[in-house]
């Protein structure tokens, strides 16, 4: 492979990352990055094991191949690399709890996490060198994201799908040692992959649920097969017909940078508090705020939400129904805020009663609007306003500034009440001292081998 794109000498976006990561370890990083990639960690599989009995979840597993080294999470499965990658990433998204980072509009964990924990089991893994892997991918994938994304974009196709592929791939290039030729061709080849289109929103399927599979399976064989000595187009984001010319339709940046000035992008990922869409967060917590002002709410007469254009404008957010199914009533700002007003609680039951006579009719009288203020102030912060009027004409208002995130007590709280229901208390504890001292001990597949069940543990679960 040449230094460069042409032969210039000009260093490529690819290579440039490339160069950057494989540089890093562990200790570049202070405390609380390292905290905060186990916090991930710790949501990555709260979710994947509550999301484990859902049908897309079952759908993932039973096309996985039987026979492998890597771990299907709350199972008893082992599979190829590439399939557990698949099959975890989906429960990880599966309910729509995943951490996310705003900026560019993606969800990174659900397609890192199950890609390492994968390679874990493939390679002998060091804890250190597994949680140094997570923050690269977290930054490579939000860094190319921020520069990539658009709202226009992201009306057409999934953030995630797009750029955490080459996230995940330079991610898994650092935790197999691969060479700088290596982890650039694996960044090209799962370049290639990028997909997923955003039309679920608007047809009610469930494809949504799938686009981290793919992006963590087809990151898995971009590494392989880099790893193989496949040669990978060196100028894939920059190049004339490269990811920022057929997505962006514009000439990519001269650079992006991996950590400058010491800044990490998983410092800006939040841990979301509630099972729904990112852009629903935010307007939810202040509906729940409005829902203690009042006796019931067939005093509401009507509803204003504002919040940022993006949020507005992201496909699915703006849906008054009918709702097919809890994915559309999660994507539906209006949903969430309804349902919140009428239960007086944000938990993944306001999703279940998709025909709820009371949240249908104030969902249709709702109105929702982008909010100039919270419109500059995105991505940095995303703030939501609810104004409820009744009918008496009296006006309940709350605003927020910024969405507050699930905190690590909260975190730790979920995961605990997850692993606990699927691993029982003993396996549950120890696979939190896992995660905990991950970066004292030498095999972080033990991570991985602790998620899953022996199938004796799989019959009593099931018959339970």
């Amino acid at each position: 492979m040449t230094n460069g794109p042409t032969g210039s000498g000009k260093v490529s976006l690819a290579r440039q990352m490339a160069r950057s990561a494989l540089a890093v370890d562990l200790g570049d990083f202070g405390s609380e990055v390292v905290a905060k990639a186990k916090l991930c960690l710790f949501d990555f599989l709260s979710c994947a094991f509550e999301a484990g009995r859902h049908p897309w979840s079952r759908q993932a597993v039973q096309i996985a191949y039987d026979g492998g080294c890597a771990t299907i999470i709350g199972t008893s499965q082992l599979s190829s690399p590439a399939d557990a990658a698949f099959a975890n990433a989906v429960m990880g998204h599966g309910l729509v709890r995943e951490d996310m980072h705003a900026a560019s509009i993606a969800h990174h964990g659900v397609v890192i996490w199950p890609t390492l924990l994968a390679l874990s089991e493939q390679s002998q893994l060091h804890g250190s060198r597994l949680l140094a892997a997570a923050i690269i991918g977290y930054e490579t994938g939000a860094r190319i994201g921020r520069a990539l994304l658009t709202s226009d974009l992201a009306r057409l196709y999934r953030p995630t799908g797009l750029v955490a592929p080459l996230g995940a791939a330079l991610a898994g290039s650092f935790a197999l040692n691969l060479s700088e030729d290596a982890a650039t061709s694996a960044i090209a080849i799962a370049a290639n992959t990028s997909s997923g289109l955003n039309e679920w929103p608007h047809a009610g399927g469930s494809d949504m649920y799938f686009h981290p599979g793919f992006a963590a399976g087809n990151a898995i064989r971009a590494i392989s097969l880099a790893a193989a000595g496949a040669f990978g187009s060196e100028t894939i984001l920059e190049g004339e017909a490269g990811l920022f010319a057929a997505y962006r339709r514009q000439a990519a940046p001269d650079s992006i940078a991996l950590f400058p000035n010491g800044e990490c992008e998983i410092t800006a990922v939040y841990n979301k508090p509630v099972p729904a869409c990112n852009f629903a967060q935010t307007a939810a917590q202040a509906a729940l705020r409005v829902s203690h002002e009042f006796a019931n709410t067939d005093q509401i007469d009507r509803i204003v939400i504002r919040a940022p254009d993006a949020a507005v404008r992201y496909p699915g957010c703006d849906f008054l129904g009918p709702y097919r199914n809890a994915l559309q009533a999660k994507m539906s700002i209006p949903f969430s805020v309804a349902a919140t007003l009428v239960r007086g609680e944000i938990e993944e039951g306001n999703y279940a009663g998709l025909g709820d006579a009371d949240i249908i009719r104030l969902v249709s009288v709702t109105a929702l609007e982008a909010d100039p203020g919270f419109t500059s102030a995105f991505p940095g912060k995303q703030g939501a306003d609810v104004t409820v009027h009744l009918r008496s004409g009296r006006t309940i208002r709350h605003t927020l500034p910024d969405v507050i995130a699930a905190t690590p007590s909260d975190i730790r709280a979920r995961f605990r009440a997850a692993a606990h229901g699927v691993l029982g208390e003993d396996r549950a504890h120890r696979l939190e001292q896992l995660i905990e001292t991950c970066e004292r001990f030498g095999n972080a597949g033990d991570i991985a081998a602790q998620c899953r069940l022996d199938t004796a543990e799989r019959v009593l679960r099931s018959a339970s």
